[in-house]
């Protein structure tokens, strides 16, 4: 099993194996392989490109274009160049030989283009976005068509390319990327994901500063070492000594430090940083500009991993919520594909498909698209993958059909049953424990720098928790779709944490993570209004007008779903429900500077009935 060490330097030492580039000398008869220049905005601001064309790609030939544009450095300025250690070269290659040519954009107010950032995805940035592609387009060698892609950040730029509306973007690939980062991966249910924001604050920072040294981890004779490989960021070409490319570092200045920022952003309507935005979850998320993306019908080629954050719950809502044609597949993948992470196989199994399968799924989708042959007829479908038993599945609707909701009533002695409870006023007490974690190689740590998923055996920590367990099941049982759990809870404090885990246990006593969902207590109230896109749950604004504190006391419904999944649970295995109020190595404390444990009391009565509702076949 490989070292899973969870640090800003991984994460900055995984982007520098990333962003590499090497220039080869153009011929006279044709265009030049490789450019990197500066393009310049409407408001003044240059923008840092790198232009791959394939070698000997003749002055009378038209392709179309590959763009993604990244906040990580589109390239690194090494010490040697030499073909095999520049992935972004190999990269490069793949898409050259395949036809197309390759652009790389810094975005503004990083690596080496000018200009500043409030936050992460700004309205200039987007705009940005499309002013490229307008050059993109206007290059001699383009034949007019481009397709947007990218991971992660880059693969939100690739889809917030589509807000700008440019016809010319005739596809686009977000792969592995957040519909709605603030609700999927930064907060998810109202909860603060701390160690993630520090961790990635704490990145860009250094990417920002051009400081090779603090991305790298480095100091002191290692730091010395590393400079004798890497300067940094890479400058264009017309700037050999650095000079223009110091100007740009300079402006980066003035950029939040979201860190600090996201600490302030309690709830989603409080302002962020020093810039005083309110709306941040609208401005910065694909989610939040459904209506500008289905504008032109793009299609959109979707990756995601069932344990990658809650990036899942964002590719289905987008399914769900957009008309543009998807294909969309979900797989045992974690952040970036790089890992399979079927929680019932062994951890070191490859992944399936491998990134080479993956990728030629992806060009030939681009194929179908910005080539001049007739594309495609616009269908959207979904392929998933059944974690522990290793089947897919394709499906055009979702939920997918032949799934009956299901409900479990928690009942006496820590039972899990589908009988609904009588009259009485039952139910169990616990006190936080806040050691109790997931640990630190889970569905959130993936996202920063695309770590494998491992979750060992819950036993023991299931023994710090309130559990609920069913009896064995009598034949095998998939569960597919969207579990929604409801506590009817009590506290003696005015806020807290309720974490629900949805668990496999095995006849040895084996406790499998399949999925969970979280939710604090202030965040609770449910909207009538409308939401932006499809909820799967019920839907909260997690605004701070509709905060509301918990009476001691006084019981309240935390009706919540668990992010979606699909899983076999096996004859002979129990289904169980772990509920907590804390997750150590993940989230925030809930409440937060709490002088003792709060103790938190669950009903299961019947005016009361504490339940899971699964959506069950039997197979």
């Amino acid at each position: 099993m490989a070292n899973r060490r969870t640090s800003v330097q991984i994460a900055g030492l995984l982007i520098l194996g990333l962003l590499l580039r090497l220039p080869v000398a153009a011929a006279t008869s044709s265009f030049p392989r490789l450019r990197s220049l500066y393009v310049p905005m409407r408001d003044g601001v240059r923008i840092a490109v790198d232009v791959w064309l394939p070698g000997g790609l003749g002055l009378d030939q038209r392709i179309p274009a590959l763009m993604t544009a990244t906040r990580y450095w589109r390239a690194q300025d090494r010490i040697r160049r030499e073909p095999e250690l520049d992935s972004n070269f190999r990269t490069a290659q793949i898409f050259n030989d395949a036809g197309y040519a390759l652009v790389l954009v810094d975005a503004r107010g990083t690596g080496a283009s000018f200009g500043s950032r409030a936050y992460e995805m700004t309205a200039d940035e987007v705009a940005d976005y499309g002013e490229i592609a307008d050059w993109i387009v206007a290059q001699p060698w383009s034949n007019g068509k481009i397709g947007s892609y990218g991971v992660s950040y880059v693969g939100n730029a690739a889809e917030m390319l589509l807000v700008a509306r440019r016809p010319a973007v005739a596809a686009a690939a977000p792969l592995f990327n957040d519909f709605n980062y603030l609700d999927h991966l930064a907060y998810p249910g109202g909860l603060f994901l701390d160690f993630y924001t520090d961790m990635w604050g704490r990145m860009i920072e250094a990417m920002d500063a051009d400081d090779i040294c603090a991305l790298a981890g480095a100091s002191g004779e290692k730091c010395g070492e590393l400079k004798t490989k890497v300067r940094g960021v890479k400058p264009v070409d017309d700037d050999p000594d650095r000079v223009i490319l110091t100007e740009a570092v300079a402006q980066h200045r003035a950029n939040v430090r979201v860190a600090a920022a996201a600490r302030g952003l309690e709830f989603r309507d409080d302002p962020f940083g020093p810039s005083g935005i309110r709306d941040l979850s609208r401005l910065a998320n694909p989610s939040g500009h459904v209506r500008e993306i289905a504008a032109l019908r793009t299609p959109l080629f979707i990756r995601v991993g069932w344990l990658d954050a809650a990036t899942v719950e964002g590719a289905l809502a987008r399914f769900r919520t957009l008309p543009n044609p998807q294909d969309v597949v979900i797989g045992p993948w974690s952040h970036g594909g790089l890992s399979d992470t079927d929680p019932f196989c062994p951890p070191d199994q490859a992944v399936r498909p491998s990134l080479e399968v993956q990728r030629a799924e992806m060009i030939r989708f681009f194929d179908e698209r910005l080539k001049p042959a007739a594309p495609p007829r616009p269908i959207s479908r979904i392929r998933y993958y059944t974690m522990g038993a290793g089947t897919w599945t394709d499906t055009e609707v979702w939920p997918p059909p032949g799934f009956q909701a299901t409900a479990l009533y928690f009942g006496p002695q820590g039972t899990l049953t589908t009988r609904a409870p009588a009259d009485g006023q039952d139910g169990d007490s616990y006190t936080v424990d806040y050691s109790a974690t997931t640990g630190a190689a889970n569905r959130w740590h993936t996202n920063i720098g695309g770590g494998d998923v491992v979750y060992p055996d819950r036993a023991a920590e299931d023994r710090k928790l309130l559990v609920y367990t069913g009896p064995a099941l009598e034949r095998d049982m998939e569960i597919t779709g969207h579990p929604l759990v409801t506590l009817y809870a009590s506290s003696d404090a005015t806020d807290g944490a309720f974490f629900a885990y949805l668990e496999d246990v095995d006849e040895a006593g084996r406790v499998t993570y399949i999925t969970e969902g979280e939710i604090r207590a202030v965040c609770r109230k449910v909207s009538h209004g409308q939401p932006p896109y499809v909820i799967f749950g019920p839907y909260r604004t997690f605004e701070r007008r509709d905060a509301e504190g918990m009476a001691p006391g006084k019981i309240v419904d935390l009706t919540f779903d668990l992010w979606a999944t699909s899983a076999l649970v096996r004859k002979g295995h129990r289904i169980r429900i772990a509920v907590a109020g804390a997750d150590k190595d993940n989230f925030a404390e809930y409440p937060a500077g709490r002088a003792k444990a709060p103790t938190i009391r669950v009903e299961r009565d019947r005016r009361h009935p504490s339940k899971i509702v699964l959506p069950l076949k039997a197979r």
